[in-house]
């Protein structure tokens, strides 16, 4: 069972970086383990200025391969060697994946200090990792792009009063978890037993790059946060779409047709500066209330 989990952005920008803004990453923490979602250049540097450790990263998940979404990858991993790491790396991506990256990584001297493991995602595929499971789905985009949905599972809640009626302490129930059932008193209590419901899974959708889609509308459905690319505001948002982009409007109009909690913008043009931001936080929220524009190195923790 997940307790804590908790968005990072190391990087809101897109195409290039600009003096306010890194290129995009997206950290989420679940307890001990992180999870990334893209690497632009230098996200290694940002992630210092976090609470959250690169030595700490488990999974990476690339949504595509133009530069601006992966070429942080091999300065990332070197950080890493530097830094004596030994545990496995998994990295996982779109069609091609294997060969991108394997080049990418044979780049340079240096020598890796850690087991790489490198796999091939399709859309409409679900991974299961134990409390939680990641699903994918190609978005529109001029080269395959994934968005990835992450899913805790769903648990059943534990009642302290019925643990007090079964004379239950914290180490019975692990036990139950664990196993299933527990004998106790001549009985066999189960984990329905001592449960007054289910505790719904928090879920958080990242899109990477993508014009409006129904893709991601189905893929978002009920989430607690959707993090949709917004990379223009409305005036421009018809040729962000031939370039397989989003306005920030027309995110705001996924998100409430996906009924998500929460909508963060991100993947923000670098022809924005601070001054100009306000229209594309403003046009989301006229669309949806619950909108926030992301900023480098914000610190989300997800509520239950």
């Amino acid at each position: 069972m997940i307790s804590t989990v908790k968005i990072v952005f190391f990087g809101t920008g897109g195409s290039w970086p600009s003096p306010e803004r890194n290129l995009p990453s997206v950290g989420i923490q679940l307890d001990r383990e992180v999870l990334l979602f893209d690497v632009g250049e230098g996200t290694q540097r940002q992630m210092m200025f976090t609470s959250i450790s690169f030595m700490k990263i488990s999974k990476i998940f690339i949504t595509h391969f133009h530069g601006d979404h992966f070429l942080g990858l091999a300065g990332l991993i070197q950080t890493m060697v530097l830094n004596e790491r030994k545990e496995k790396l998994e990295i996982y991506g779109p069609e091609d994946s294997i060969k991108q990256i394997s080049n990418f990584l044979n780049l340079g001297y240096y020598s890796l200090s850690f087991p790489i493991s490198i796999r091939e995602i399709k859309s409409g595929e679900t991974i299961d990792f134990g409390d939680y499971i990641v699903s994918a789905v190609k978005t529109i985009h001029p080269v395959t792009n994934l968005a990835y949905s992450i899913k805790e599972k769903d648990k059943k809640r534990i009642s302290q009063e019925l643990m007090e009626k079964y004379s239950l302490n914290s180490r019975d129930v692990d036990t139950i978890i664990k196993k299933g059932f527990i004998a106790k008193n001549d009985a066999k209590i189960t984990i329905d037993d001592i449960s007054d419901g289910t505790r719904v899974g928090r879920k958080i959708v990242y899109t990477g790059d993508t014009a409006p889609c129904q893709c991601i509308v189905d893929l978002a459905k009920n989430a607690k946060y959707l993090i949709h690319e917004s990379t223009v505001d409305s005036s421009l948002e018809e040729k962000a779409n031939e370039y397989g982009h989003s306005s920030s409007r027309q995110a705001a109009e996924i998100a409430k047709k996906a009924d998500a909690e929460n909508l963060l913008l991100t993947h923000i043009s670098p022809r924005y500066r601070s001054s100009d931001l306000k229209i594309l936080e403003e046009e989301a929220k006229k669309i949806f209330k619950n909108t926030i524009l992301a900023k480098d190195l914000m610190e989300m923790l997800v509520p239950i």
